[in-house]
């Protein structure tokens, strides 16, 4: 198994646009059968990643 170490002290970039990432802008995406958000880098807003969708039983 690959240890998990936490980094507080340094800030990931964007594969896009390469600038360091303060923050991440996300959008929610909803539908009728639970709801999803879309991450993207606030600088060039190309998207990072989406969430996996969870039903309406999952919260």
């Amino acid at each position: 198994m690959i240890e998990c170490i936490e980094k507080n002290d340094v800030l990931p970039v964007c594969p896009h646009c390469g600038q360091a990432l303060h923050t991440v802008w996300c959008r929610a995406l909803s539908s009728f059968f639970g709801k999803r958000y879309v991450y993207f880098c606030p600088e060039c807003r190309k998207v990072l990643g989406v969430s996996h969708r969870k039903g309406f039983w999952m919260g």
